[in-house]
């Protein structure tokens, strides 16, 4: 789904390094942390996926795209793939909370049956159906995020990426906005969340990548996935030692038998030479 190879990158305006050598895959279906402290990183590698920056050395594939020779009239599509939650939300103040969300989907010029079957499901999927009509500025913080992710999730993308969603909330919401992603993950999306809340981070069973100067210095898979990992290694190893050849038994030597059944005829022989002899 997504795969950095030996990716490096510096900013342009002043050129320090942004990404080293970074090299990391996500596969379909996964929930990834992406953390690390302000000015680690996180931001850059986002903006690589999302074809937003050019890497200088490297390659990098998002679904079908090779980003580091990708086309400019094939960004738009790219993007289709992707739905972005970004930490300020990014509302529109003069649109609903139902056209916030619809917005995307008028851009591509779906019809407006489909617009409302799909701009429904998303707003219940976030628990806002009740908030469709409202504007932005008559909801809560917790509420202007979860129009956010319902607005990346209206175009089905096949990758949820969300960049600090939780940096302007309280740890109760921030508890319930990553609940949403898990949920949204086990609808089949993957799920790329960058932040910096280590805290919130180990509330939640997913694999964590650490980035500090550019450079991935850490990769641990979640515990469910270790806990695989180790069946699959415990099986295999059952697997080698029942097909492994069962020790032959040790056979007596053809020549040594056949030297033991001489020397008994030889004894019979000489036995029966005496009793001849004694009968004479």
């Amino acid at each position: 789904m997504i795969e950095f190879k030996n990716v490096s990158m510096k900013y342009k305006t002043n050129g320090a390094v942004a990404l080293d050598k970074v090299s990391v895959k996500i596969d379909a279906g996964e929930f990834v942390f992406i953390v690390g402290a302000s000015g680690a990183g996180k931001s850059s590698f986002l903006n690589v996926i999302m074809g937003q920056e050019k890497i200088d050395s490297g390659s990098v594939i998002v679904g079908k795209y090779h980003l580091e020779r990708i086309k400019r009239r094939e960004l738009p599509y790219l993007r289709r793939m992707l739905g972005i939650v970004f930490q300020d939300f990014r509302l529109i103040p003069k649109m609903t909370v139902y056209d916030n969300v619809a917005f995307a989907l008028r851009v591509i010029g779906m019809s407006e049956r489909k617009i409302t079957k799909r701009v429904r499901y998303v707003l219940r999927l976030v628990d806002l159906a009740s908030k469709a009509k409202n504007y932005p500025n008559q909801l809560s913080t917790g509420e202007r995020q979860r129009v956010a992710i319902a607005r990346a999730l209206v175009n089905n993308p096949d990758v949820i990426i969300a960049d600090e969603p939780t940096g302007n909330l309280d740890p109760v919401l921030s508890g319930d906005i990553m609940t949403l992603f898990d949920k949204i993950n086990a609808l089949g999306a993957t799920v790329v969340v960058v932040t910096h809340d280590l805290e919130l981070v180990h509330q939640f069973d997913h694999r964590v990548v650490t980035i500090e100067n550019g450079r991935i210095v850490s990769d641990v898979p979640s515990r469910a996935k270790l806990k695989e990992l180790k069946n699959r290694s415990d099986a295999k190893k059952a697997e080698s030692v029942q097909s492994a050849p069962q020790e032959a038994q040790p056979q007596e030597d053809s020549s040594a038998q056949q030297n033991d059944m001489t020397e008994e005829q030889a004894s019979q022989t000489e036995f029966e030479l005496k009793d001849g002899e004694n009968d004479g």
